[in-house]
């Protein structure tokens, strides 16, 4: 099956813009991700045993059953090791070398990002890679793979969580006021692999676009938010980002 072609004015549209501007924003979600293989754990791929993700990602589930909550994590863990970045993954990296007011606002926890060498990343949703212990505050990055059963922190011996935003708790205060500031100063945002319909993520596409930025959908799909767009580029991002950074100089 042949790929869909991507439109060209589009395209050469969106190249235009980032060529202009000095200050750009990336929000990613699933979908960028998903190209390098990393399942979504929603839906009917996402059961682990008879578990759904709404059932484990609970501050409620790991109280009542840590043990189980940490055997599913450790299992995450397992999957996403094996995954690498793909072009769309890289191409953002290389922006924010030909940009240095890049910022990328991702709501994944998989570390790609990280990995494919951006560094001027905000993790609002945390990182599967990071574990913190509600007792003392500590947080650190943990590759180890797996983990112990029931990881404890080596400053106080408590028990320790996965350093992610669960279902019923709120993101981090600072770090959502930052991504809120850059997206209201950017002047191009580039909406990845999401349909940017999830708050607070939505907020953010929303704050840029009334702030007088360009808005750019790139996804496989048409999503509820590609009729708000300023452009919608069609088509997976690890095919379209590197044609988008095609020309464009320091």
């Amino acid at each position: 099956m042949s790929e869909t072609p991507i439109d060209p004015t589009w395209l050469a549209a969106v190249q235009d813009k980032l060529k202009q501007s000095a200050r750009i924003v990336a929000l990613t979600g699933a979908g960028i991700s998903a190209e390098s293989g990393v399942p979504t754990f929603r839906g009917a791929d996402g059961l682990w045993k008879q578990y759904r993700a709404e059932e484990l990602a609970t501050p409620q589930a790991f109280d009542r059953n840590p043990d189980l909550v940490w055997e599913w994590y450790n299992w995450r863990r397992g999957l996403v090791a094996e995954k690498k970045p793909n072009p769309g993954h890289l191409a953002l990296a290389a922006l924010e070398k030909i940009r240095p007011g890049f910022t990328l606002i991702t709501q994944n926890v998989d570390g790609l990002h990280l990995l494919a060498g951006s560094h001027n990343v905000l993790e609002i949703h945390g990182s599967i890679w990071r574990v913190r212990c509600p007792a003392c505050g500590d947080c650190s990055e943990d590759r180890t793979n797996p983990l112990p059963p029931l990881p404890l922190c080596p400053k106080c011996g408590g028990l320790l969580r996965p350093d992610v935003v669960w279902f019923g708790e709120s993101l981090d205060p600072s770090l959502l006021e930052t991504s809120f500031q850059v997206a209201a100063l950017t002047e191009v945002m580039l909406v990845i692999g999401t349909s940017a319909i999830v708050q607070p993520a939505a907020s953010l596409a929303w704050q840029a676009k009334s702030s007088g930025a360009w808005v750019v959908e790139i996804n496989i799909d048409r999503t509820p938010f590609s009729s708000q767009a300023d452009a919608v580029l069609t088509g997976p991002s690890g095919r379209i980002l590197p044609l988008l950074l095609d020309g464009l100089a320091p």
